[in-house]
This record gives C-alpha cells, sequence and structure tokens, in this order.
C-alpha cells in the first residue's frame, strides 16, 4: 500500500507518516496543497490524508481536483473543524471519509485500511494462496501455519502478488504501489526484494520470474 500525507504541520505530517511507515505501509508527504496535488497527478496512491486547511492551493480545491482528475487514490480529509455542516462539505467535494482532529493514530490507521480495500482494483482483507495466508489489516503473514517476519517492502511485494490472483506484475508497478518516491527506478530494489521473499517463504517456490514481464504468483 502507498499512501500521500499532505499536511501543512510538518511535526503532524511526519508523525503520522512514520506510525504508517512502522505498519509497513510507503509513504510520501507534502507540505501543501500545490505540493501535494502534484505527486498526488503523478504517482499511483492507494490512499491520500488531506488536510483541508492548508497553504498554496487549500484542501478543498486539491480534493476536488482529484475527483476531476479521475484516479482511483481515495481521499481520507483532516480538519480542526468538526461539524456536520463541515463533514458534509468535505463529503460533498468527493472525499471518501472525513476524520476530525485531534484523532487517534490507530483510527486514522483503520481508516486508512478500509479506504485502502475500497481502492480499485480492490485488495481482499485476507490474501491467500495454498498455504500461505497474508492479513492485510493485522499486517500479519503465515505459509503453513508458520508466521513470517517480513520487511515493510517484503510485506507490499507479496501483497501485490497475492492480490494479482496470478496476473504478471511488472516491476515497475511493484516499485510504484510499494516503494515511496525516494526509490530510484534504476535500482535492483525490487529484484533484491523478490529474492528476500522467496527465501524466508521457503519451498515449494511459489513466486515466478516471468521473462522481461515481471512476477506471478
Amino acid at each position: 500500500m502507498r499512501v500521500l500525507v499532505i499536511e501543512d504541520d510538518e511535526e503532524l505530517a511526519e508523525t503520522v507518516a512514520a506510525g504508517l511507515r512502522e505498519a509497513r505501509i510507503a509513504v510520501d508527504v507534502a507540505l501543501d496543497g500545490e505540493a501535494g496535488l502534484a505527486r498526488a497527478l503523478v504517482h499511483e496512491y492507494d490512499v491520500i490524508v488531506l488536510d483541508r486547511d492548508l497553504p498554496r492551493v487549500h484542501g478543498d480545491q486539491v480534493c476536488a481536483k482529484l475527483v476531476a482528475a479521475g484516479g482511483r487514490s481515495r481521499v481520507l480529509m483532516l480538519t480542526g473543524a468538526a461539524t456536520n455542516e463541515e463533514m458534509i462539505a468535505g463529503l460533498g467535494l468527493g472525499a471518501d471519509d472525513y476524520l476530525p482532529k485531534p484523532f487517534a493514530f490507530a483510527v486514522l490507521l483503520a481508516r486508512i485500511a478500509a479506504l485502502a480495500r475500497r481502492a480499485q482494483p480492490s485488495i481482499p482483507p485476507v490474501l491467500e494462496h495454498g498455504d500461505i495466508m497474508l492479513d492485510t489489516a493485522r499486517r500479519l503473514v503465515q505459509r503453513a501455519g508458520r508466521p513470517l517476519t517480513l520487511r515493510p517492502k517484503e510485506f507490499g511485494v507479496l501483497e501485490l502478488l497475492l492480490a494479482a490472483q496470478g496476473r504478471t506484475v511488472p516491476a515497475e508497478e511493484l516499485l510504484e504501489r510499494v516503494w515511496d518516491e525516494q526509490a530510484d527506478p534504476f535500482t535492483g530494489a525490487v529484484k533484491i526484494t523478490i529474492s528476500r521473499l522467496r527465501t524466508k517463504l521457503g519451498n515449494p517456490p511459489v513466486i515466478e520470474t516471468v521473462a522481461k514481464a515481471g512476477y506471478r504468483i
């Protein structure tokens, strides 16, 4: 899963980003509406956490432009105003969910996970293939009942491969969906992560390399 946090309070933005990264989620951060909109129109995010009161481009305008662009990202709008009128207005702009500040991080994480499941194509809460089970909500992976300890990128790659249900997933798509904007597209990050993941999954092997195309379960 890849999330964009657009929040002008730098301390809050970095705190949220750090918490999401601990939950094995790739995160990009933008500190104003203009920068956030630019990132959102270039990268394909599962969820965008959008503060409403942003400098340069107001959150309302960012939300409206994202909806007009027709992207697959789900928008969770944040605001210090918690009145029913504000919530109705935010949802009327096309936001998928609304969370007033201050909020508990566990609630934010649960809302993000729920929105990600509604993104297109949707990812079910539990993914299974043979004796492999991945719980997207609890961020757990098991094989033959044995818990596996995966790094965030390993978890994200396995999640997308399982969700693809046998479709070949290009390395470029894995890089776009699992890594953040700091990732170098010319590195061997995907190949290295696949190698580590294969080792942890053990035998019989389940990840196949499709020459010049990508990877599939």
